[in-house]
């Protein structure tokens, strides 16, 4: 049983670092309005967290992706962004546009 004293505090200190903070979010959240500067600054900050681990995923890649040229996963990116804004804001065309050109590029290169 003392073996399992650290998983233990890892579950509840994992929970409350996340859980009790997203609560929180939830409840502060529903009372806010949506015009409100305080929930212009929360999108401003969620967005920014967001945009930040995807540029880390593209800079910084692990894994397979790790083998591919950064040229390549920048210009997917940025051609996926621009296909985004053309079409009118549709993310799944900015991904979908961003993958095939990955896709197709580490094919061209034998990756």
């Amino acid at each position: 049983m003392q073996d399992l004293w650290p998983f233990v505090f890892i579950a509840i200190a994992g929970w409350l670092a996340t859980d009790l903070w997203r609560w929180l979010g939830v409840l502060a959240g529903n009372r806010l309005r949506e015009d409100s500067e305080a929930f212009y600054w929360v999108r401003a900050v969620a967005t920014a967290l967001v945009m930040a681990v995807t540029a880390k995923l593209v800079v910084f890649p692990t894994g397979a992706l790790e083998a591919s040229p950064l040229w390549m996963r920048l210009g997917a990116a940025g051609l996926g962004f621009a296909a985004f804004l053309v079409s009118g804001q549709r993310v799944a065309v900015g991904v979908a546009v961003s993958l095939i050109l990955l896709a197709a590029g580490l094919y061209a290169i034998g990756i």
